[in-house]
C-alpha cells in the first residue's frame, strides 16, 4: 500500500516555508487575511508532519498485540487534521466579523506580494501531492489543506488588490471570512469519513443485504449469519461472516472449494473488492452451540 512519504515531506518543507514568510508579512502589514493565512498554515504544516508520521507508522509490521500494524494511524490523522482546520475556520468567521465593524490599517503592497508568494509556495506543494491524493484518506487530507492554502492565498492577493485600487480595507476582514467558508465544508467531509471508519460502518460500494444474497445463491449453502464489513484503513475493505453449509460438504471434503467460491464472490462481484475475507464454514446443527448470533 503505498504511502507517498517523500511527496509529503516536499510539501511539509514548502509550507513550513511559507509559513514563516505568511508570518513576517502579516506582523508587517497587519491584516487579517494574511494572518489567518498564516495561521492556517501553522494548522497546515502541523497536519502535513502529521500526516507524514502517519505514513511512517502504517509501514510498520504487524504484531502480535498490534495485528493490523498501525494502518489505523492514516484515520486519526486525518481526522484530526480535519478538526483542527474546523476550528481554525469558525475563529476566522468571529474575527472576520469583528473587523468588518471595525477595520485596522492594511498594507496593500506587503499584502499583495506575501499573497502571491504563498500562492507561488501552495501551487508547488499541490503539484507535488496531486499525483497520490487518491491513495487513502491521509493524502486526500493532506491535499485538501494544500488546496485550501491555496485558495486563501487567492482571497489575500484580491483583497490586496481591491484595497491598493479602492481603499476599502474591509476587503482583508471579508478574505478572511471566504477563507473559512472554504475550509469548513470540505473539513467536515473528512471528518465524517475518518468517524465513519474508526465506528467501523460498512463501506460504500458494498451492500450487505446484496452481499448476503449473493452468498445465499451459491450451491450448498443453506444460511448466513453474523455478517460484518468494514474498514481498517480507507484503503482496505475487511469482511467476515458464519457460512452454513450442508453437512454432506464435511464430508465429501467440499468445503474448502465452498471456502474459495465464497472469497471469489465478495472479491469480484461487487463495486467494492473485498481481498481480505474471513468466512466461518459450519453445519446447521453448530447454531446450538454459538450464542449471541445476529443476521
Amino acid at each position: 500500500m503505498p504511502t507517498h512519504r517523500g511527496r509529503l515531506a516536499v510539501a511539509f518543507a514548502i509550507t513550513a516555508t511559507i509559513l514563516e514568510a505568511e508570518v513576517i508579512g502579516a506582523l508587517l502589514t497587519g491584516s487579517l487575511a494574511l494572518l489567518v493565512d498564516a495561521a492556517h498554515m501553522l494548522t497546515d504544516a502541523g497536519g502535513l508532519l502529521m500526516a507524514l508520521v502517519a505514513a511512517s507508522l502504517t509501514m510498520r509490521p504487524t504484531t502480535s498485540e498490534r495485528t493490523w500494524g498501525y494502518l489505523r494511524a492514516e484515520v486519526l490523522a486525518a481526522g484530526a487534521q480535519a478538526a483542527v482546520l474546523l476550528a481554525v475556520g469558525v475563529y476566522v468567521l468571529i474575527e472576520g466579523i469583528q473587523r468588518l465593524v471595525s477595520p485596522p490599517e492594511v498594507s496593500s503592497s506587503g499584502l499583495l506580494l506575501f499573497g502571491i508568494i504563498g500562492l507561488l509556495g501552495n501551487i508547488a506543494s499541490m503539484l507535488v501531492l496531486s499525483a497520490g491524493r487518491g491513495a487513502n484518506l491521509n493524502m486526500r487530507a493532506a491535499f485538501l489543506e494544500v488546496v485550501n492554502d491555496a485558495l486563501g492565498s487567492v482571497a489575500v492577493i484580491v483583497s490586496a488588490i481591491v484595497i491598493a485600487m479602492t481603499g476599502w480595507e474591509r476587503a482583508d476582514a471579508l478574505a478572511g471570512m471566504l477563507i473559512s467558508v472554504l475550509i469548513v465544508p470540505r473539513t467536515l467531509k473528512i471528518l465524517r469519513e475518518a468517524g465513519s471508519i474508526l465506528l467501523e460502518t460498512a463501506p460504500k460500494g458494498l451492500d450487505l443485504q446484496d452481499v448476503r444474497a449473493h452468498i445465499l445463491a451459491l450451491p450448498h449453502i443453506l444460511g448466513v449469519h453474523d455478517l460484518h464489513a468494514s474498514r481498517i484503513s480507507s484503503g482496505l475493505p475487511v469482511l467476515s461472516a458464519h457460512v452454513v453449509i450442508e453437512d454432506s460438504c464435511f464430508a465429501d471434503g467440499h468445503a474448502p472449494q465452498m471456502l474459495d467460491e465464497l472469497q471469489k464472490c465478495v472479491a469480484e462481484h461487487f463495486e467494492l473488492s473485498v481481498e481480505h475475507s474471513t468466512f466461518q464454514l459450519e453445519t446447521a446443527s453448530h447454531a446450538d452451540h454459538e450464542s449471541g448470533t445476529h443476521d
